[in-house]
């Protein structure tokens, strides 16, 4: 054991990370100052449609000053309700010029009822989508829709004028909408600053360089689909576009950033030209990372929405003995609390709360779970807040964070407490395990799915038993080719939820029978 005096000069070396400007103030600064370096390259591809730095800079500033015309003030919010294409980057880019925010959905897939929730949220009165997706769009009193491919086809290859940009007052960037606790999702309020700080700075720039091709699969409603659009427009690369085949744009890029369950379904064997690789939005399997790690940088990386994409970045070497989480990112901090706030000693597992640049402005038109989640920053001081992450983590002795699982993965079964994603993990290190997740299904059952299908059940079993207690091991293991995933490309617990109820119910019918 260390002394607690050493432990918390540690807390104080561990917990902040370094301290780097930004070289803009507003994302869309950063691309224009690639429009004049670089104004021929190829910004974004689409299939066999492509746009130029000065061509897709021409059209966003179109945009922009018919998004005034019609009204639009610094600092509203313009619903993105569209698809992944050129023409969003134009709606984007446009919107940030204007001085708004933009509000991002895929309009093909998101429940017209989910689209409403969000325009009365947001306080939406202007609304960009594509002509084929109009019909999806919920239309309410004072709302307008501008369908995007239609203006600009009108605007046609008009030399447009210069455009000076608006301030917005409140600095918001984008509005995300998170998954609620009552169903209806909740939005985070992105500012310049917030961005600027993981995509401006090392590692979260990625070492994206001009003419490199950044691949982009995921989806806009997504935080990570922002890392993927800025990093690459902001510093001079292609975004590459992808088409209904993520295998088939990973093929034809440098840069991948994803969730592992995407990750999962792609053979690095076959894209060794990928020179970089960030993971996020859920535990990363080691296999995952040994693998991929082979002929690429391969980050690891955590942090929710109300964080900004990631604030943690963890740099993996092939083979390393554990996989973590690194360490904060830029001008942001962590820091392991217990209950009532106070920081724990190296190698104690508490919850991890996020300070520094990284921290949103709270969830709009949601006082209350604002004030639950965003409190003041004791260690920042100064007006500063740290978000409440629901993370479970701790410090190595070299200043690297462990993820241990959510505090709401905390689940008591059998009158024990069990952490799920431990259990994952044990799982994840028996011999061809890829990939494993584990739900409860009632008081005392749990249930893990595994991936590939080609796993002994029976040599899983004796190697669960031989580590864990009684209580922590599976009613059920499920080996599956791949798992389902959400459209955000995360593992899709609510299909596999129903899968595992139906599994039990056949179980204990069969059991009835036999008894009969």
């Amino acid at each position: 054991m260390f002394h607690r005096e050493f432990n918390q000069s540690l807390i104080e070396k561990f917990a902040f990370g370094p301290v780097i400007k930004p070289s803009f103030d507003k994302i869309h600064k950063a691309f224009e100052d690639q429009v004049r370096k670089n104004p021929e390259l190829i910004a974004a591809e689409n299939g066999d449609k492509q746009i130029s730095y000065r061509d897709l800079d021409g059209q966003s500033k179109a945009l922009s000053s018919h998004l005034i015309e019609m009204g639009s003030k610094p600092g509203d919010n313009i619903g993105v309700f569209l698809e992944r294409s050129i023409p969003m980057l134009v709606s984007i880019l446009g919107i940030l010029k204007s001085g708004s925010a933009y509000v991002p959905q895929d309009a093909r897939i998101t429940p017209t009822t989910q689209l409403t929730h969000i325009v009365e949220k947001a306080k939406i009165k202007i609304i960009l989508t594509l002509s084929h997706l109009k019909h999806r769009i919920p239309v309410a009193n004072g709302v307008r829709v501008i369908e995007i491919d239609s203006f600009l086809k009108d605007i046609g290859n008009k030399t447009m004028p210069q455009l000076e940009n608006r301030r917005n007052p409140l600095g918001t960037c984008f509005v995300l909408f998170t998954s609620g606790t009552t169903g209806l999702p909740n939005g985070v309020k992105v500012s310049h600053k917030n961005l600027c700080n993981i995509l401006l700075t090392s590692p979260g720039n990625l070492g994206v360089r001009p003419k490199d091709k950044v691949s982009q699969i995921l989806n806009i409603s997504f935080d990570m689909a922002a890392w993927e659009i800025f990093t690459a427009l902001s510093h001079g690369a292609t975004l590459h576009i992808r088409g209904k085949s993520i295998a088939e744009a990973i093929a034809k890029v440098d840069i991948v950033i994803a969730t592992p369950s995407i990750l999962a379904d792609i053979d690095p064997r076959k894209n060794k030209h990928v020179k970089v690789v960030a993971v996020a939005g859920e535990p990363c399997p080691k296999e995952l990372a040994d693998n991929w790690s082979k002929n690429s940088d391969f980050y690891n990386c955590c942090g929710p929405t109300e964080t900004t994409i990631v604030n943690t970045m963890k740099l993996y070497e092939m083979n390393e003995s554990k996989i973590t989480i690194g360490k904060p990112t830029p001008n942001n901090s962590v820091y392991i609390l217990d209950e009532k706030l106070n920081p724990l000693p190296i190698g104690e597992i508490g919850e991890m709360w996020a300070g520094g640049d990284c921290v949103t402005q709270g969830y709009i038109n949601n006082k209350k779970l604002t004030k639950e989640r965003y409190k003041a920053d004791p260690f920042l001081g100064e007006g500063n807040l740290m978000f409440r992450t629901r993370d479970l983590g701790r410090w190595t002795i070299d200043g690297e964070l462990e993820h241990f699982g959510r505090t709401d993965g905390q689940v008591k079964i059998k009158g024990f407490r069990v952490e799920l994603d431990s259990i994952s993990t044990v799982l994840e290190k028996v011999a061809h395990c890829r990939q494993a997740i584990t739900l409860k299904l009632d008081n005392q059952n749990l249930v893990s799915f595994v991936t590939p299908n080609r796993i002994s059940l029976k040599a899983t079993n004796r190697a669960l038993m031989a580590i864990l207690p009684y209580y922590c091991i599976p009613s059920f293991i499920i080996p599956m080719d791949k798992f389902p995933k959400t459209d955000r490309g995360k593992i899709d617990k609510k299909t596999l939820t129903v899968l595992a109820v139906k599994i039990q119910e056949e179980a204990n019918r069969r059991e009835q029978e036999v008894s009969a």
